[in-house]
């Protein structure tokens, strides 16, 4: 275990109270802040620590901060508002945005960190609540090698995986791929559930047998049950994909990628969206199907 630091947490929810928790458990010395503060006192009754009234109270003096919030007005608002963070962190101190933002906004904002010599990681994470809860998420970071090197070892406290991926913003350049994979990969899973419902077939058994061959995924060990099921509260909203695929797509329009069926996808959520599937998560397109056949 790397030794103990001085560790601001900011924004807990699903994911973040768990990825605080590994580091309050790892021995280092946790100071959180939420905007609901109900949430941040039920993290230290859970797990000690510090709750902090403002992002800026939080990070005063720390070694790191580490932000995991919303959308890119969340992280300006945490770091460069009236009390955000960057206001009170110290010169040497490393700030990690575990966000997905868009590029453009890890690449301001580490100008800005720069300004009052703080190192700027933008290291967007992938694997859910599930992954965030059992400390073993996905984290692809855009920094220099120093400052990858000093965070690290922080990051490995709740990451199963952390791989610089180039400067600054190419975290969040590969977390938009991670995005375009993903949502093909629903869609295509959501379908093949739909054709075996229509054509009379054991649904569970013909999924356990493609599980087992080329078709096999992460989303078809961990999610094909519970998309038969009808279950989806899993996590990651149907919102928080349409934010991210609609910074994908603008991203891809910026560099000349074409990227038709995250175009269509994203339509899809749309749809889901309207059945009332805003809080539902990313494995839901399935629904849509099925409300499509119920309306023939």
């Amino acid at each position: 275990m790397t030794s103990p630091h001085r560790i601001a947490f900011i924004g807990l929810g699903a994911m973040g109270y768990p990825m605080a928790g590994h580091l309050a458990r790892a021995g280092h010395d946790v100071t959180v802040f939420n905007r609901n503060s109900g949430r941040a006192e039920a993290w230290q009754s859970d797990y000690g620590g510090y709750v902090a009234s403002t992002p800026a109270a939080a990070a005063k003096d720390q070694d790191a901060v580490m932000i995991c919030v919303g959308n890119d007005d969340d992280v300006r608002e945490v770091t460069l508002g009236e009390h955000g963070a960057l206001s009170s962190m110290r010169e040497g101190a490393l700030l990690v945005d575990h966000t997905t933002t868009s590029e453009a906004l890890a690449t301001s904002l580490a100008a800005s960190a720069d300004q009052s010599g703080v190192a700027f990681l933008d290291a967007p994470v992938s694997g859910g609540q599930i992954g965030a809860e059992n400390g073993a998420l996905t984290v692809m970071i855009g920094a220099n090698e120093q400052a990858f090197t000093e965070a690290q070892p922080l990051i490995e406290c709740y990451a199963k995986s952390v791989r610089r991926m180039g400067p600054v913003g190419a975290g969040q350049l590969t977390k938009m791929v991670n995005q375009i994979c993903i949502a093909g990969l629903l869609q295509g899973l959501a379908e093949g559930i739909h054709f075996a419902e229509r054509a009379g077939l054991d649904v569970p058994a013909a999924m356990e047998v493609i599980a087992q061959g080329a078709a096999q995924s992460w989303q078809m060990n961990n999610r094909a049950e519970t998309m038969i099921r009808g279950e989806f509260d899993f996590g990651f909203a149907v919102d928080w994909m349409r934010k991210d695929l609609g910074i994908a797509i603008q991203a891809a329009q910026s560099v000349g990628a074409e990227v038709p069926v995250t175009q269509l996808v994203d339509t899809f959520y749309a749809d889901v969206q309207g059945l009332g599937g805003h809080r539902w998560d990313t494995s839901s397109l399935i629904q849509r199907l099925r409300a499509g056949e119920a309306n023939r």
